[in-house]
């Protein structure tokens, strides 16, 4: 696992500032602790941060093709490399190491932009073609690793694995997107492709950026892969059960390539412990295992990460996290180069510093949810579509909307729809309904925050329409089509940037089988009843690993990290937030109101509202301004 940045002259051939790329290259530095590299030539800067995996004495980044004509960098891992090698070396291509990056080089020589379908990995690179004149950059499928690019105001264009690498070039405009604000109080994160500031954007997964000098504009990202959601024409759950461990062993099999000592996080719950029982049936030692307990039992899985732990006989380390460790908040709005708030970040970077005291590669469960509708709201969703099936929208708006405002708490009515969140969601249709599951601050909360000058500045754009976007193309099915939203928004935007960052803060390496791209296409082509069957979310999941987990894993209630947002904001972190939250930094914004910020702390610390998401939001979009010197 790497970090790479770069410059690209999309105009001409002028010199390229050394100093600054190298200095782009020292801020990933804690990416790749074990190497670095610089390329220079006319009009092009290529940087490269190692973290040594696979062929630890070759595999020195930037790195060629045989005429040195093309030349990459990459971060990230390619799986089935060494089959490639052998397809390109038939082809007439020379390999000089045993690294899967090269395979890239030759991948291009022979496929050009197509190379990409080829590949079966988490990367993101950066190639140029010195012959053809053409910078092209990649994401993988699923967006496991980050890109992000920026073109400068005389037509450099700059790259890198990280936000900060980009902000070494001090001419790059800082300017705040009013839209990217209102996303990220709507969701906690900033979707791609858009950045906390105007100038840089994320490469969206599954997309190629091609450049070629000359060109005086940037061109569009083109998208290369899509999630199928087309029937595999299995229906029958014995079939199913059987293809899901073979496919799950198989793409945990592939990642368990290193050079360098592997492991796993186990937190007790479905996933990892799914990760973990294939793991310690395809290896000969014992898996190292690392998981983190809390003090609170309500959020605490240790006991169930023990009981997995004890069933494979792995090499097991827990590690008791402070309740209150609210230190990280400066460290974390370091790390993420924007405002980002899920909270669950800090736990997350506690389970991988204990990880890397002990290996460099950690196989995690991230994206078992997403696959298989292991989310509450999936479930929730699927019965309030069920609900607005029934009535036409002329009618259910009125209803359900005027009960959502009397009613608080509606007891009489059946459970599905006793919740006020519940019945304001039946009065929207289909996507504002998930947009109301999923945000952290409702409309409502957020139209307060805001001045009326960022209102203006935002010119009537709705966080909503993130979702409108994916929905267009989304399958009909409401399950598989919340679940299609959730992999390309929350799941690149929130779930992987956070283990990103998390893990290669500390130089380790997070591979995610649930996320290998043929597994994903397959398991979208299951029936939806196979993974949701009544209110158990997962189904055909649980059903597979019967044999290999204990019902009490399996069937337990979900779990997940927490922190006592509540509690420290009227307690050990009172008086940080009156300064954070209600202290000049935010009022020089312009973007609140600095009436309702004083409300809303007073309010909550006075134990009379609940506005620990809020305040959290706030609090870390303080932590970004200051990090910035914004």
């Amino acid at each position: 696992m790497c970090g790479i940045a770069g410059i690209f002259d999309t105009q001409e051939r002028r010199p390229i500032n050394a100093e600054q790329l190298a200095q782009m290259n020292q801020t990933l530095f804690h990416r790749g602790p074990d190497d670095g590299g610089l390329h220079l030539e006319p009009g092009v800067g290529l940087a490269h941060r190692r973290l040594s995996i696979i062929d630890l004495s070759g595999g020195h980044q930037p790195l060629f093709n045989e005429d040195e004509s093309v030349v990459v960098v990459f971060n990230g891992e390619i799986y089935n490399f060494q089959e490639l090698i052998e397809e390109l070396r038939t082809a007439g291509h020379q390999f000089k190491t045993h690294c899967d990056t090269e395979v890239i080089v030759h991948a291009w020589e022979e496929w050009g932009e197509r190379c990409v379908n080829r590949f079966r990995g988490m990367f993101a690179f950066a190639l140029w073609d010195r012959n053809r004149e053409t910078l092209f950059l990649a994401r993988d499928r699923l967006g496991v690793k980050p890109l992000h690019y920026a073109l400068t105001a005389d037509g450099l264009l700059l790259f890198g694995s990280e936000i900060k690498a980009l902000l070494v070039d001090p001419t790059l405009s800082r300017e705040i997107d009013p839209l990217a604000v209102e996303e990220y109080f709507a969701y906690g994160y900033i979707p791609d492709p858009r950045s906390i500031f105007k100038s840089v954007h994320k490469l969206p997964p599954a997309h190629t950026l091609t450049l070629q000098r000359g060109n005086g504009t940037l061109p569009a990202p083109r998208e290369y892969w899509e999630i199928s959601f087309q029937s595999n024409g299995i229906t029958d759950i014995r079939e199913a059960t059987e293809q899901v461990i073979e496919r799950l062993r198989e793409a945990v099999r592939i990642r368990l390539v290193a050079e360098v000592p592997l492991g796993a996080f186990l937190s007790g719950g479905v996933d990892s412990s799914a990760v973990v029982a294939m793991m310690a049936g395809l290896s000969e030692r014992p898996v190292n295992t690392c998981s983190i307990s809390f003090g609170d039992p309500r959020f605490n899985e240790s006991a169930f990460a023990e009981r997995v732990a004890q069933r494979y006989r792995t090499a097991h380390h827990v590690e008791a996290v402070d309740p209150d460790d609210f230190n990280l908040i400066d460290q974390l709005a370091a790390l993420y180069d924007e405002p980002y708030a899920d909270s669950s970040a800090m736990p997350t970077y506690r389970v991988c510093e204990l990880a890397r005291q002990r290996v460099t590669v950690c196989l995690s469960g991230d994206g078992g949810d997403e696959s298989f509708a292991g989310y509450r709201r999936h479930r929730w969703h699927v019965h309030e579509e069920q609900v607005r099936g029934r009535l036409p929208q002329w009618l259910r708006g009125p209803l359900f909307g005027t009960l959502g405002a009397l009613y608080p708490k509606a007891d009489w009515a059946p459970q599905v729809l006793r919740a006020k969140s519940t019945l304001l969601a039946l009065a929207r249709d289909s996507v504002d309904g998930y947009f109301d599951s999923v945000s952290i601050l409702d409309a409502t909360t957020r139209e307060a925050l805001f001045s009326p000058q960022f209102k203006r500045d935002r010119q009537g754009y709705h966080a909503v329409e993130v979702l409108r976007r994916y929905a267009a193309r989304a399958p009909e099915h409401p399950l598989s089509r919340v679940q299609y939203l959730d992999m390309k928004t929350y799941l690149p935007g929130d779930i992987l940037t956070k283990v990103d960052r998390a893990s290669m803060a500390h130089a380790l390496e997070v591979r995610v089988p649930f996320l290998d791209h043929q597994f994903i296409d397959w398991v979208s082509g299951l029936p939806p009843e196979l993974k949701l069957q009544g209110r158990e979310g997962k189904y055909v999941l649980k059903k597979a690993l019967e044999p290999y987990l204990g019902d009490d894993i399996l069937y337990r209630p979900k779990m997940g990290f927490a922190v006592p947002l509540a509690n420290w904001f009227r307690g050990p972190l009172r008086e940080r937030v009156r300064r954070s939250v209600l202290g000049e930094r935010l009022n020089d914004t312009g973007l609140f109101d600095t009436q309702q910020l004083q409300w809303m702390v007073e309010q909550h610390q006075s134990g009379m509202r609940d506005f620990s998401p809020a305040i959290w939001s706030l609090l870390m979009f303080e932590a970004f301004c200051a990090q910035q010197n914004l």
